[in-house]
């Protein structure tokens, strides 16, 4: 079972730190200078920068101030603890299991206006059916948290469905065409997630785009995540969660978003693709 997020902290970890280093370059100052600045070891200097040591929120403080750029403290902090939260994501959910993770995030969706959804790898969460919720979550249980309450975990899901039909939210949904051909679950459960794709979509409060398989693509595939107004996005990595709240980083998927949702077909084309989808599994 891979139930550790580290792969994915490091690399995050990595990013950071040469952020770090881009500052102290763009300063004038060698890693010794900055040390001195900072008043600690230049061990210290060198393990932040290679990655191997995460800084605190008072060194990331002190590495600003040593270089002159105070205006990204904010900034970092918010990275730093986006990295941070990967641990305790996966600590939370090894605990407590998957019904816990999923009503963690209640106050954060009953608070969100309006959802960006990126969907290459599954269909996104609002609109699934209890059985393909069942296929996917007992996926993850089986492969990553020791805990089995999968059952729960889909009662919790399903209960934040209710708010398609609040009219309190908007729902822009973006998804590859991989998704629905993707078998995640066996052919009924599948064909009836599809059909209840065409039925969820035709919901004024929800825009669904589909990325047609083939089309001329200025913007790869990337990772599935979720933008809670723009606040914040959940991303959804191979082995974890990252939670991003750094205003620079938000910008950046909001750019992303806007670039697929170029890409992408809508209305009777996408129910189209939809059907095709249906079609083809007989």
């Amino acid at each position: 079972m891979s139930s550790s997020p580290s792969s994915s902290v490091i690399e995050a970890r990595k990013a950071l730190a040469n952020r770090l280093v881009e500052i102290r370059k763009d300063a004038g100052l060698t890693g010794d200078e900055l040390s001195a600045r900072c008043g600690w070891h230049p061990a210290k200097t060198s393990r932040i920068q290679s990655g191997k040591s995460a800084p605190s929120e008072d060194d990331l403080r002190a590495w600003c101030v040593a270089c002159n750029a105070e205006d990204k403290i904010p900034d970092l902090i918010a990275t730093a603890r986006a990295v941070e939260s990967m641990y305790t994501e996966w600590r939370r959910m090894e605990r407590t299991g998957l019904r816990a993770a999923q009503e963690s995030v209640a106050a954060l969706y009953q608070r969100t206006k309006l959802f960006r959804v990126y969907a290459s790898r599954v269909i996104p969460g609002m609109v699934q059916t209890p059985e393909y919720t069942t296929a996917v979550l007992r996926s993850i249980q089986r492969d990553r948290v020791p805990v089995d309450d999968v059952e729960e975990a889909v009662v919790a899901r399903l209960e934040r469905q209710r708010m398609l039909f609040s009219g309190r939210h908007r729902f822009g949904l973006l998804v590859e065409e991989y998704v629905l051909r993707a078998a995640v679950c066996d052919t009924e459960t599948m064909s009836d997630q599809l059909r209840h794709l065409i039925t969820a979509a035709s919901s004024p409060f929800v825009s669904l785009g589909i990325i047609p398989t083939g089309c001329h693509r200025p913007q790869l595939p990337v990772e599935d995540f979720y933008m809670f107004d723009e606040a914040e996005v959940a991303v959804e990595l191979t082995s974890g969660y990252l939670r991003i709240t750094q205003p620079r980083e938000i910008s950046d998927y909001l750019h992303t978003f806007a670039t697929l949702g170029r890409m992408a077909v809508r209305g009777a084309d996408a129910r189209q693709i939809i059907t095709s989808a249906i079609d083809t599994l007989g």
